[in-house]
């Protein structure tokens, strides 16, 4: 077996060159920045499973129609504060072809990415009471969204969801809102960093929550659609993306272009609002605005102040690829079923070499293979877990930075890893074993 040149020595020194705490607390892109250095002072590459970039082209449909608004002349132009027209209403059909729920166009905000729409969320409407500003995060979840309600200096509140399946699920969410102010529940689903996919049970006992009391629940879909065990990509036709809004009236759902389209460059998605929480008049949102209104309010008092909108452009060219997706001409899900073909036989790599599976089922169901899986490994600490990954030559991120409160694990991405690294996959795995 080949000797890698990454020793404890070596990425002691680089921890200490980067000002990085520990392996295990290390940020996604502070992992990046320690396998760069990594590489360069070693010459040896990594296989890269950290980050959740894009492993597929964007779809022509979506470049064409950005090319053509550029030649359009639109880059000199500033588009309209919540979205170009011809997205929104693109938006709203998606919506009710693809989730089979009635969003009107208005409803539909388009923002800088999803990270932009978490931020507005927290920005404006979870300050839409005095009396209560709390954030429930189900984990585990993207870091990044904790950090900017921490910017924000809300009242963060988050648990496991691994003990808390099913109906245990209600119990645990009615415990924490019932007394600590929760504004707002955020999660994803399928989710970042486990690809557990909530089950109806589980979005039925959110809502009932949600109901009882009056909070506004932020799903996040940056990963639309992409439970491969079932086929949620023909317009119009059952079954139908899973959603919180089949359940409540009080939610936002983040849409991105990021991984299902692989548009993760440039920055666009929207955020659709109820249309009943979108007129809500809340007093108290004339403390950061002039706007009492939720919906006037995440647009002028959140879009606004953030960035004055999204890229012009890449607003049609996102208006593109679902106009073509909601006509049926192009079949979204297609594009990127790659991922969970490479996840299952990258599973079973992971367990041949002495891993488990962490998060594992969704109800009696098998986990769905998909963009990302988590892996733990008997005898590891978080600290030695990611040290020791770092050592044979593989990119991961910790599970500690991300809530998750069980068994020490790392989030695997499927995008990059070609399948010609399969082989070496399994031989530096091997290396990790024998260390």
């Amino acid at each position: 077996m080949v000797s890698l040149p990454y020793t404890n020595e070596l990425i002691e020194q680089v921890l200490s060159d980067t000002g990085i705490r520990s392996a295990s607390s290390a940020s996604i892109r502070e992992v990046v920045a320690i396998i760069k250095a990594l590489e360069e002072k070693s010459g040896v590459d990594f296989i890269r499973m950290d980050m959740g970039v894009p492993g597929v082209p964007a779809p022509p449909c979506g470049i064409e129609a950005e090319i053509a608004a550029l030649y359009e002349g639109k880059p000199a132009i500033y588009g309209q504060i919540d979205g170009i027209p011809i997205l929104k209403q693109e938006a709203s059909r998606f919506v009710k072809n693809f989730i089979d729920i009635d969003v009107s166009a208005r409803s539909c905000i388009v923002t800088a990415g999803s990270m932009m729409g978490s931020m507005i969320t927290f920005m404006v409407a979870a300050k839409r009471e005095v009396s209560r500003q709390g954030v429930l995060f189900i984990d585990p979840g993207f870091p990044v969204q904790k950090k900017q309600a921490t910017v924000l200096n809300l009242p963060i509140f988050s648990f496991d969801i691994y003990k808390y399946r099913g109906e245990k699920l209600y119990d645990k969410l009615e415990d924490f809102c019932a007394k600590n102010g929760i504004s707002v529940i955020v999660y994803s689903n399928p989710n970042n960093p486990t690809w557990i996919c909530l089950t109806e049970t589980e979005l039925k006992a959110i809502a009932k929550v949600a109901n009882a009391h009056d909070i506004i629940v932020v799903e996040d879909l940056a990963y639309f659609g992409m439970d491969f065990r079932h086929d949620y990509g023909v317009p119009g036709k059952a079954p139908f993306q899973p959603s919180i809004a089949k359940y409540t009236f009080n939610y936002f759902i983040l849409f991105s272009s990021s991984k299902v389209f692989s548009y993760a460059g440039q920055r666009c998605g929207i955020m659709m609002v109820s249309d009943s929480l979108y007129e809500r008049v809340y007093p108290d949102l004339l403390r950061i605005g002039d706007n009492d209104r939720l919906g006037p309010a995440l647009v002028q008092d959140g879009v606004y102040v953030l960035s004055a909108g999204a890229s012009h452009t890449a607003q049609y060219g996102l208006a593109g690829m679902l106009k073509a997706s909601n006509e049926g001409e192009y079949k979204f899900l297609e594009h990127v079923k790659i991922y969970g073909e490479k996840a299952r036989e990258m599973k079973k790599i992971f367990i041949d070499n002495g891993f488990r599976i962490l998060y594992d089922k969704d109800g009696d169901e098998d986990l769905a293979d998909g963009f990302y899986f988590t892996v733990t490994y008997s005898g590891l600490d978080s600290e030695e877990l990611s040290r020791r990954f770092f050592r044979s030559g593989l990119g991961t991120v910790s599970l500690k930075i991300m809530g998750s409160r069980e068994k020490p694990g790392v989030r695997i991405s499927t995008s990059k890893i070609d399948k010609n690294q399969f082989n070496l996959l399994n031989e530096r795995l091997i290396i990790f074993n024998n260390l």
